[in-house]
C-alpha cells in the first residue's frame, strides 16, 4: 500500500526525521490559509498522488506569492496528473501539500528496500538526487551506494558512515546523517514498510539535512497489524478495476493490451502473459483468481475483465488441483450469461474434473473455444483479439 508524501512526511516527523514545515490541503482557500500561517514569502505547492515524476508532469509549482498559490491550486485539484509513472489518464488530484521553500545547497538520495535476493534490508544513497535513480544506476552505477543489513546485527554506525563518507557529507552532517539512517531503519521495521525513499535529501545552505519529499510502501500482507496505516489509503489513487478485484480476494492488476487474462496461481499467470506476447500479442491485465477459487469469484473475475473496453479477448488458463475445473467452468459460464457478451473467449482447463469442465464448456450453447494446450490456446486468443479486417 503506498502512502500520500503528506502522510509519509508525517511519520517521518514521528521518528524525529527533519522535513519542511507544510500542511495538506482539499481546496483552494484552504490553501491560501496554510500559506498565510506558514509564513514566509515562497510557497511550494505538490500534487498528492500515487506516483512519481510529479514534476515533469507539472504537478509541483513553486509560488512567488499568495495569488500564485490560489492560481496554483485551481488548476491542480480536480484536475488528472499525467506523469512518466502513470498512464495517459493519470491520477486524480484530491489533495495538495503546502510546503515552505527551502534552501538548497546539494540533493542527495537516500532510500531503503527489501534485497529479495539476499533477504536483506539494503541501504541505497547517491549524490545524484532529485534524478531518476533507475536512470543514474543504469548509466552511472557507481553512483549508488549500498549497505547491505544484516538481521541479526541491525543496522551499524559504520555502515552510516561509511555512506555519509561516499556522499561526501563532513563533521556533524555526518552524526545527523547517522540518527537520520537510524530513524528510518526503525521506522521500516516498525511500520512493516517495503520501501522508504527519500529523493531529494537535501543539504540546506545552513548544511543542515532535509527530507524534501518522502515515499513510503507498506507492506499489504502486514496491515493487519497497522489498522492506523491502512485507514490512509486513498481509493481514489487505484483502479476501479483493482478496487473491485481486491474486494473479492482477486489479484487483478490492469496492463495495456486486449487480451483479458484470468489464470489461477501468480506463476502460471505470468507465465501465460509471456506466451501471449511471445505469440505477438498483449495481455490486458495480470489476474490471479487463486488456487482455491470457487465459481463465484470466477464469475466476478470475468465481470472485472469484461469492464475493461480495451479487451478484444480472452483467454481463460486453470490448473485444477485444490480447485475443481467444473466449477471454473460453471463459474465461466454463469459470468458470460450474466453479463451477456459475445467476446471471444478461449478457455484452457487441464487437472481434477477436467473432462467434466470441458463438458460444460462445449454443451453451455456460448462461443467458448476449449483447447487442451496452452500454447494453442495462447494462438487462439491472440488471433481472435485481432481487428476484423
Amino acid at each position: 500500500m503506498n502512502l500520500h508524501e503528506y502522510q509519509s512526511k508525517q511519520l517521518f516527523a514521528d521518528y524525529g526525521i527533519a522535513i519542511p514545515e507544510g500542511r495538506a490541503a482539499r481546496s483552494v482557500d484552504e490553501a491560501v490559509s496554510h500559506a498565510k500561517a506558514l509564513g514566509g514569502e515562497r510557497w511550494v505547492v505538490k500534487a498528492q498522488v500515487y506516483a512519481g515524476g510529479r514534476g515533469k508532469g507539472g504537478g509541483i509549482k513553486l509560488c512567488d506569492d499568495l495569488d500564485q498559490v490560489e492560481s496554483a491550486s485551481e488548476s491542480l485539484l480536480g484536475s488528472q496528473l499525467v506523469t512518466p509513472q502513470t498512464d495517459e489518464k493519470g491520477l486524480p488530484i484530491n489533495v495538495l501539500l503546502v510546503e515552505q521553500t527551502s534552501a538548497i545547497a546539494r540533493e542527495l538520495y537516500l532510500g531503503v528496500l527489501l534485497d529479495r535476493n539476499s533477504e536483506r534490508l539494503v541501504f541505497m544513497a547517491s549524490t545524484e538526487g532529485g534524478m531518476n535513480i533507475e536512470e543514474v544506476a543504469a548509466t552511472q552505477p557507481e553512483k549508488i551506494l549500498k549497505a547491505t543489513v544484516d538481521p541479526a546485527a541491525g543496522l551499524q554506525a559504520y555502515q552510516c558512515r561509511r555512506l555519509a563518507f561516499g556522499l561526501q557529507l563532513e563533521g556533524e552532517q555526518i552524526r545527523s546523517f547517522t540518527r537520520l539512517l537510524m530513524s528510518l531503519y526503525r521506522l521500516f521495521l516498525d511500520k512493516d514498510a517495503s520501501l522508504v525513499e527519500i529523493n531529494p535529501l537535501i543539504v540546506t545552505d545552513q548544511g543542515e539535512l532535509r527530507a524534501l519529499d518522502a515515499k513510503i510502501n507498506i507492506d499489504d500482507n502486514a496491515l493487519y497489524r497497522h489498522s492506523d496505516l491502512a485507514d490512509l489509503h486513498d481509493e481514489s489513487q487505484i483502479d476501479k478495476k483493482e478496487q473491485q478485484a481486491a474486494q473479492h480476494d482477486l489479484n487483478y492488476v490492469t496492463l495495456e493490451g486486449n487480451i483479458g487474462c484470468m489464470v489461477n496461481g501468480a506463476g502460471l499467470a505470468m507465465a501465460t502473459m509471456d506466451l501471449i506476447k511471445l505469440q505477438g500479442g498483449e495481455p490486458a491485465n495480470f489476474l490471479d483468481v487463486g488456487g482455491g477459487t470457487t465459481a463465484e469469484r470466477v464469475a466476478e473475475a470475468f465481470k472485472i475483465i469484461l469492464s475493461d473496453s480495451n479487451v478484444r479477448a480472452i483467454l481463460v488458463n486453470i490448473f485444477g488441483g485444490i480447485v475443481r475445473c467444473d466449477l471454473i467452468a460453471e463459474g465461466i459460464v454463469a459470468a458470460l450469461k450474466e453479463v451477456g457478451t459475445d467476446m471471444p473467449v478461449v478457455v484452457r482447463l487441464q487437472g481434477t474434473n477436467v473432462e467434466r469442465g470441458r463438458e460444460i464448456l462445449e454443451t453451455c450453447g456460448l462461443d467458448i473455444v476449449s483447447s487442451a494446450d496452452l500454447t494453442e490456446a495462447a494462438i487462439q486468443a491472440v488471433a481472435a483479439a485481432q481487428p476484423a479486417e
